[in-house]
């Protein structure tokens, strides 16, 4: 069996808050739980009204409280915005909290616009610090060092795992020549799935704690009764992507039966979410076993935004169904 994840963003459904999509987060983690999820992970935006999880590690930290064994984490914090050692006491603190069960991805970019990146301040020059900042916040979360100037308390000795995640070659070269374990975006860039796959396990140099490459393969899954309704439900992340297109981020639309897009704005977004399950418990099996035997991923993660809570936590449970 592959192990399988949850990957979160806490979608703003259109007519709800953030509130709302926050609670709806901690639901969907504790049934997540029960039906044997291995990892529940967030991600960090910022500046979308559609998504509630942009202090990442507040949302962790509340997931985390509200469950029990599952494993939560960030797939994953934007590094740039961050200084590494602010990001190894807050998931040192985590680790403190939840012993055992928390995990630390890492990206390159940003995750908001430039004017929004800048108000985080955090420098945006051309000198590209992220693999020296990855390796100082490793150092930072790993064994002690008595000759240390620099701590992070919490932080020291917790060994929190970290990923990189990617969804280009670069995070798959940077992932293989540290030896950690990779996650790739395959759920809305799927274009350099297979080179990087293909880099990231034939250039991989083993770590003490990853002697051999891991890869996780994310996937968006819309599972109901019907393929007509899981199609149905796909169409809220679809506008979700035009509208990231056409510069009119909000809040996750309602599903609709006919998408307001030309042809060539719908082979685009299509093409985005190329790596997905749509449809009915058969279907979704049968689309989940070809890209697990594609792809031949050590875990799984699955993603899906949909409209109505109680739609998308029967999705993630005939998931699980699958998968188990």
């Amino acid at each position: 069996m592959v192990p399988y994840s949850v990957l979160d963003l806490s979608p703003v459904p259109a007519g709800k808050t953030p509130a709302d999509a926050l609670a709806n987060s901690v639901d969907l983690a504790q049934n997540a739980e029960t039906w044997g999820y291995n990892r529940y992970w967030l991600a960090e935006h910022h500046n979308m009204t559609g998504i509630a999880s942009a202090a990442t590690s507040l949302v962790i930290s509340h997931v985390a409280a509200n469950t029990k064994t599952i494993r939560v984490g960030a797939g994953g914090i934007m590094l740039p915005n961050h200084s590494p050692l602010v990001i190894a006491e807050q998931f040192g603190t985590l680790a403190t909290l939840y012993p055992g069960r928390i995990d630390l991805g890492l990206g390159r970019a940003p995750g908001t616009d430039m004017g929004t990146a800048r108000a985080l301040r955090r420098g945006m020059g051309n000198n590209d610090d992220f693999p020296n900042d990855v390796v100082e916040l490793m150092s930072y979360l790993g064994p002690e060092q008595p000759d240390a100037r620099v701590r992070a308390v919490p932080g020291t000795g917790t060994e929190v795992p970290v990923w990189m995640l990617g969804s280009s070659l670069y995070g798959a070269q940077l992932a293989a020549h540290l030896g950690l374990p990779y996650a790739f975006a395959s759920h809305f860039a799927p274009g350099y799935l297979q080179p990087a796959l293909e880099t990231y396990r034939s250039s991989y140099r083993p770590s003490e704690a990853w002697p051999e490459p891991h890869f996780m393969l994310a996937i968006n899954v819309f599972a109901a009764d019907t393929d007509e309704e899981g199609a149905r439900l796909r169409t809220s992340m679809q506008q979700t992507f035009l509208n990231l297109r056409r510069g009119r981020p909000g809040p996750l639309p309602a599903p609709v039966d006919t998408l307001d897009a030309t042809p060539d704005e719908l082979a685009g977004v299509n093409e985005a979410l190329m790596v997905s399950a749509v449809g009915s418990k058969d279907t979704v099996r049968a689309r989940l076993d070809e890209l697990i035997g594609m792809f031949k991923p050590d875990e799984v993660i699955l993603t899906g935004q949909i409209h109505d809570h109680d739609a998308r936590v029967k999705s993630f449970g005939m998931a699980a169904d699958i998968l188990g």
